[in-house]
């Protein structure tokens, strides 16, 4: 398979504007003529590899972030957003799209930004809600779509919380101390910690300064949730901060990012960057070995290995997803080429749906994507129990995956034919994006391709795809 071209125009164009100089000194900077820069800043020239090394030699550039970024995430939800029925035309080439994403991404955010606003107003009107006319009715993303969508465009890292975490984590010693460390950072707070038979996994009452936890959950989520309250009262003001900075444009949307920024908190302290990366590189990702070391569960070790994009000292880029029983996404993040429906669930024949049918197991999966793509995916039901008789059960199931060129370093691929082309399934994104044409499991037909309908033929599909 040839390598593809770079073009990273937006990103010379921003590397450019940090350090302060003109095109002309900083084509100097990089041994190449003012015109030429001109062409690949706009995305009409590759980056060729004496700019890479230009660049980080010069500027101390990590150079994987060239290719990474919006641009896939972008293109990605562009063509989800151009496949609804209100576009009557046909899609947009692909090549259109990724010079958009390429050359005028916050064009691109603003025309999302504009698409889930008509359909926030049209889901407004179709459930006929009392919305209709009260002065707070506004069109605007919901406060999940807002926080999610924050948390997407950051590549799910983000650097002051993460390292405020690691400090806190190295500075208690070593990382199976921590659930210690965060009841002492509590008390040195005046909080007073105790544990009671209750369902309610955590409960912290401000004016008592007294936090509950429920002894039934287990070690992991009791940690997990000691650290999270660290983050609250101990943390508050980088948390603000960085809330601060994010912009969101209600107050719930706010709260809600708060508390996601405590859960990365408690992960990250959890599981510090460096210890927890040259772990997962040693046990060549064995997920059970990590939850082990670090004292967490499968999920979190699997929610951290997504995180791993600190520049300069990147892991491997994982996609990290949670399903529930309906198929219904309810926890996504790629720091790969893959992208998820914004609405929806999952590709039916993706492995992380048939991982309720086996309980307890891995299950592994060679995967291809509509655009050539293959990834090694490893999927796993995870139950929740109520921690007594009668207490509602949880049951969801989770997928981690990465591209094939990474199988080396993941000790679940062990024993996989990746050589084989015929070993990888094919699965897509969504049904109504997806351009396979004879896809057994297809629930509504492509929405840019016009289709044939033969009363006579019954196929795998009642209609074929032209």
């Amino acid at each position: 398979m040839a390598t593809p071209k770079l073009y990273a125009g937006a990103k010379l164009r921003e590397v450019r504007t940090r350090v302060g100089l003109t095109q002309k000194d900083f084509a100097a900077k990089l041994g190449v003529s003012l015109p030429y820069l001109n062409q690949m800043e706009n995305n009409n020239r590759p980056v060729s590899t004496t700019v890479v090394l230009s660049l980080a030699q010069e500027f101390g550039l990590d150079v994987t972030e060239l290719s990474s970024g919006d641009g896939e995430r972008i293109v990605s939800d562009m063509r989800e957003a151009l496949s609804d029925p209100v576009f009557s035309s046909d899609m947009p080439p692909m090549a259109d799209l990724r010079l958009a994403a390429s050359n005028a991404p916050a064009l691109a955010h603003a025309f999302l930004e504009l698409h889930r606003a008509y359909r926030q107003t049209h889901e407004r009107l179709a459930s006929l809600d009392e919305a209709l006319g009260r002065e707070d009715a506004r069109a605007r993303p919901s406060p999940w779509e807002e926080v999610r969508d924050f948390f997407h465009y950051c590549d799910n890292y983000i650097d002051a919380v993460d390292r405020a975490a690691e400090h806190f984590a190295n500075a208690e010693g070593h990382h199976r101390n921590i659930r210690v460390a965060a009841v002492s950072s509590l008390a040195n707070g005046g909080v007073e910690v105790s544990f009671e038979d209750t369902d309610t996994l955590r409960r912290y009452d401000p004016e008592t300064q007294t936090l509950v936890l429920s002894h039934r959950a287990s070690q992991e989520s009791q940690t997990f949730q000691l650290l999270l309250q660290v983050a609250l009262l101990r943390q508050n003001k980088l948390l603000e901060a960085t809330l601060d900075f994010a912009r969101f444009q209600t107050e719930e949307a706010r709260a809600i990012a708060k508390i996601g920024l405590a859960n990365y908190f408690a992960g990250a302290a959890l599981m510090p960057y460096g210890q927890f990366l040259q772990a997962a590189q040693d046990t060549r990702h064995d997920l059970e070995q990590l939850a082990t070391r670090f004292g967490a569960s499968i999920e979190q070790v699997c929610h951290r290995l997504s995180t791993l994009q600190r520049p300069g000292a990147k892991g491997i880029p994982f996609f990290f997803v949670r399903v529930d029983q309906a198929g219904t996404i309810t926890k996504r993040h790629s720091a790969t080429r893959l992208q998820f429906a914004r609405f929806g669930g999952a590709c039916p024949l993706w492995n992380v749906h048939r991982a309720f049918e086996q309980p307890g197991q891995f299950l592994r999966q060679l995967a291809e994507t509509p655009d050539g793509v293959r990834y090694v995916s490893l999927a796993r039901d995870v139950t929740k129990s109520g921690g007594r008789f009668g207490a509602p059960v949880r049951r969801y199931a989770i997928a981690l995956g990465c591209e094939v060129t990474h199988a080396g370093q993941l000790v679940y691929a062990d024993g996989l034919d990746i050589t084989r082309a015929e070993a990888f399934e094919p699965i897509g994104i969504s049904c109504r994006i997806c351009e396979r044409k004879m896809c057994h499991q297809r629930s509504v037909p492509p929405l840019e391709r016009k289709l044939s309908v033969d009363p006579d033929t019954r196929d795998v599909l009642p209609y074929a795809v032209n």
